[in-house]
């Protein structure tokens, strides 16, 4: 059975802090608060800035950006490989669950909560 991109991620995550002698550090807690540093960091690059100004970044402005989602995203598949969460089944879960919740003729150009439709 062919491995995927995740399940290779994953794998990767586990051997670099192993070989680091991490894995001591990567509780649930510390993942999740570095979780969201990392996602604090992505926002950073947002501050400040009008809404037309962050679709349009100069490379440089998108590449550090790409390493903060990269960081971001490691985080939070290391977390879920220690909590043993199969992180696509969750995402794949909870777009289920948003799609009962925004039915899209009830929610089509609207940015409101489910409970407000």
């Amino acid at each position: 059975m062919p491995i995927d991109a995740l399940e290779e991620l994953t794998l990767a995550l586990r051997h670099f802090a192993a070989e680091r002698d991490w894995e001591q550090f990567h509780t649930p807690k510390n993942l999740a608060m570095a979780l969201m540093i990392e996602a604090a960091e992505v926002a950073e690059h947002f501050q400040w800035t009008g809404a037309g100004d962050t679709a349009a970044l100069s490379d440089e402005k998108r590449q550090a950006v790409a390493l903060e989602i990269g960081d971001t995203f490691l985080y939070l598949l290391r977390l879920a490989d220690r909590l043993g969460i199969d992180i696509a089944a969750a995402a794949r879960t909870k777009m289920d669950i948003n799609a009962a919740r925004y039915p899209v003729e009830k929610a089509f150009g609207r940015a409101v909560k489910y409970t407000e439709l």
